[in-house]
């Protein structure tokens, strides 16, 4: 399938996608919203760890901090929902003047850093007396909006944020940035001898991701108006992201939408059973690790590439001229 095909094919499923709240119940409509950012946190990680080589634990930081700057923009006299983009948009520069000091860590000690930082923003953001501690605070601003408006503009918004960073990460991968981080995901030292600019290409990465972690956090406060900093900047959105990239595929196109799935579904039928959705999770983790090391979806694309394929054309027999005896 050409990329001409591909791109009118995701259009058409956003186009279809954003007519749900026409028709769709609340609960529906709240329910698609919240895979949404789960695919959103889940595509963002898979572009980070799976090409760039940059395994994080701390992308809840950007997640918290894009909401938590919204909010000050709000209390500043900005309208709540360009506030929520501009949010996102002050956690990418935030994220861009760290990795300055971050992206000089490697391997364990990235990882470890990230979740440093991370830590540190909470506990800044929880000296503000607008979010009031532990106690935090709401977007008292978007109670003005009618709630089945509201849902609607916060689907939208969840909805919008994915397309529009899936279509970024396509642009990116297929320019010579996403070339230069697939080298640097293999071998970054060998990729620096032939001459890749590796800081450079690191940081688009990271603030790129950064960003799609902020929209993801902007549009769960668009959803939940609620601003906790044990929530929104805890550490479970990063466990989250792993699983779904893990189980997924990692470094695949396909395989973070179908982790997120995954995650959705045992959330669904296994969240009122209290352990018993941690130990389905685990068991899905551990089996994936096990006996699917790419993926699930490492797993079913051979298949499908097999079944879909089109089957060699017969070759034609072209009937001889019979010779006189």
């Amino acid at each position: 399938m050409n990329t001409s095909k591909q791109l009118s094919l995701a259009l058409a499923a956003v186009l279809l996608l954003a007519y749900v709240p026409a028709f769709a119940g609340a609960s529906m409509v709240d329910k698609l919203t919240t895979l949404f950012i789960y695919m959103l946190l889940a595509t963002t990680w898979n572009l980070m760890a799976g090409y760039a080589g940059l395994v994080s634990v701390g992308q809840q930081a950007f997640f918290g901090l894009g909401g938590y700057l919204a909010l000050r923009l709000v209390d500043g006299g900005l309208p709540a929902y360009p506030a929520l983009l501009a949010g996102a948009v002050g956690a990418a520069l935030v994220a861009w003047v760290l990795s300055f000091y971050v992206l000089r860590l490697k391997h364990g000690e990235f990882a470890i850093g990230t979740w440093v930082v991370a830590e540190v923003i909470r506990i800044l953001v929880m000296l503000d007396p607008l979010i009031q501690g532990e106690t935090g605070t709401s977007l008292i601003a978007l109670n003005a909006v009618e709630p089945a408006l509201r849902r609607s503009i916060g689907y939208w918004f969840a909805l919008a944020a994915l397309a529009g960073m899936a279509l970024a990460m396509a642009v990116l991968l297929r320019s010579h940035v996403g070339t230069a981080a697939r080298a640097i995901g293999d071998d970054d030292e060998a990729a620096a001898s032939l001459g890749v600019r590796v800081l450079r290409t690191r940081q688009a990465i990271y603030v790129l991701a950064a960003f799609g972690a902020a929209l993801a956090g902007v549009a769960w406060l668009a959803s939940a108006i609620t601003f906790l900093p044990r929530t929104n900047f805890g550490v479970q959105w990063s466990v989250l992201m792993l699983f779904m990239v893990l189980v997924g595929g990692l470094r695949s196109g396909p395989g973070p939408y179908i982790g997120a799935l995954l995650l959705f579904a045992l959330q669904e039928f296994l969240g009122d059973f209290g352990a018993w959705y941690l130990a389905g999770l685990g068991a899905a983790a551990a089996g994936c690790a096990l006996f699917l090391p790419q993926g699930l979806w490492g797993a079913l694309s051979p298949r499908l590439v097999r079944l879909f394929a089109r089957p060699p054309a017969s070759p034609v027999s072209i009937p001889q001229e019979r010779t006189a005896p």
